[in-house]
């Protein structure tokens, strides 16, 4: 395993524990991601905090990438092309195709680094190129003069920030033993929350100027991650050990058996739940603020500042508690449940409020909720994963659970919002994401291999 404690300060790394079953696989030596999902020897060397500290600082921006547009700024850029009447169902067309390209992307992109010789290392190249071809896909967003380059330019950016996503999560198998997966995983769920509110916060910075509210997010996240690429100690794979590629191997890199694969199959099921409640809500939140609540159109960055910074207040609180309560109790499946139920009645919250305070409230409560969730759900599923030594492949696959709701969730919002008129079709639709949450909840309890 390669040494991760350098930048913590803690004892470096021993050479990596190869269980006797090693040599059955036809494999000279096992790769890092199978070592870290094999059983540990009884005092397994741990990451050092500033490993993590830099890798949660460049998670975080990756999260920062994603979800500036999405909370934000791709929204007001639909809205200011064809105006607020049409900008729903062209929001939706374009949330909609790059979440499905998102779907195929992060698998991929995953199965390809799990097979990379490269002497830069097995997942350092794809976050570097990810990154530059992502914001590529953000200039032609924020420059589009129609729908369709809209479309374009986010398609670009979802194809090539998941390549940057589907390296990013497989540095967790890679390099964090089993004990500490609760407590990353803990301190990685504020990522989400802090790189909303953040994204938030610049693009309130540059309010005014669509070209930097676009850009500036790419700007600061980029400087990060490139950072954490260039001191990372990347795994390498020697080139005798990469998998002979075949079409059939290349069909099931967007494949799990789930019959085969009954705990990985039902934590799938249970994050695209969860994720889809989280898709309504970040993908309409600014319509909501204009059509339910009547916020002026100036205000909305600010009133999204505002609502994710209460959101993501009580989620980093929440998440690094979480984390260190699972690991401690070595519990995963009530902290998924009872987080994925509080955030559907967060949702439900937000869904009754006819003002700005009430819809607070609601974000206060999805926020414990979400960070319970983020704190453990990531530890669960690495400990369900179906393939050992194809650990980012199968955290791709799993990712499709965070895409596929991006993309079905605009698809079916205008039949929700059909159901209500005027502000009232928001709360509609926030009570169906509620619903999806506590279904999340359910879909985690036939979970077998965790407790």
């Amino acid at each position: 395993m390669p040494d991760v404690s350098g930048l913590g300060g803690s004892t470096p790394a021993a050479p990596p524990y190869l269980p006797p079953s090693a040599a059955l696989d036809g494999w000279q030596d096992l790769t890092a991601a199978a070592v870290a999902l094999e059983p540990e020897p009884p005092a397994p060397h741990r990451v050092g905090w500033g490993f993590i500290s830099l890798y949660t600082l460049a998670f975080m921006s990756t999260n920062l990438l994603f979800l500036a547009p999405v909370l934000v700024t791709l929204a007001l850029k639909v809205d200011s092309l064809v105006g607020n009447q049409r900008a729903p169902a062209s929001l939706a067309l374009v949330a909609a195709a790059g979440a499905l390209l998102a779907m195929v992307a992060n698998p991929f992109f995953g199965r390809m680094s799990d097979r990379t010789t490269s002497q830069l290392g097995m997942r350092r190249p794809w976050m570097v190129t990810g990154l530059a071809g992502g914001s590529l896909g953000i200039v032609i967003v924020a420059l589009a003069p129609s729908i369709p380059v809209v479309l374009l330019g986010w398609c670009i950016t979802q194809l090539c920030f998941n390549e940057l996503l589907a390296a990013m999560v497989a540095v967790i198998p890679d390099q964090i033993p089993s004990a500490q997966r609760g407590q990353v995983s803990g301190v990685l769920g504020v990522c989400t929350p802090i790189g909303s509110v953040c994204g938030a916060f610049v693009v309130k910075l540059f309010t005014g100027s669509l070209l930097a509210m676009f850009l500036a997010p790419c700007a600061i996240g980029g400087f990060f991650i490139l950072l954490f690429a260039v001191t990372l100690n990347d795994r390498r794979l020697a080139r005798g050990d990469k998998p002979i590629w075949s079409l059939r191997e290349f069909a099931g890199t967007f494949y799990v058996n789930p019959r085969k694969n009954r705990d990985f199959s039902w934590a799938f099921a249970s994050r695209f739940m969860f994720v889809l409640a989280y898709a309504f809500l970040a993908t309409y939140q600014a319509y909501y603020l204009l059509d339910k609540i009547g916020t002026a159109k100036a205000e909305v960055p600010q009133q999204i500042f505002l609502g994710t910074l209460t959101q993501a207040a009580v989620i980093v609180a929440a998440s690094l508690l979480g984390g260190k309560l699972s690991d401690r109790t070595g519990r995963r499946k009530i902290f998924v449940l009872t987080a994925s139920v509080v955030y559907g009645l967060g949702l439900f919250v937000i869904a009754v409020a006819s003002h700005f305070s009430g819809f607070l409230v609601g974000m206060a409560i999805s926020g414990l909720g979400f960070g319970v969730y983020a704190a453990v759900d990531l530890a669960l599923v690495v400990d369900v994963l179906p393939d050992k030594r194809n650990a980012a492949k199968d955290l791709g696959v799993f990712n499709v659970a965070g895409a596929l709701p991006f993309s079905l969730a605009p698809a079916i919002a205008p039949a929700i919002l059909a159901i209500g008129r005027s502000g009232g079709s928001y709360g509609v639709l926030y009570m169906v994401a509620g619903l999806c949450a506590i279904i999340g909840a359910a879909a985690i309890l036939p979970v077998r291999r965790v407790r």
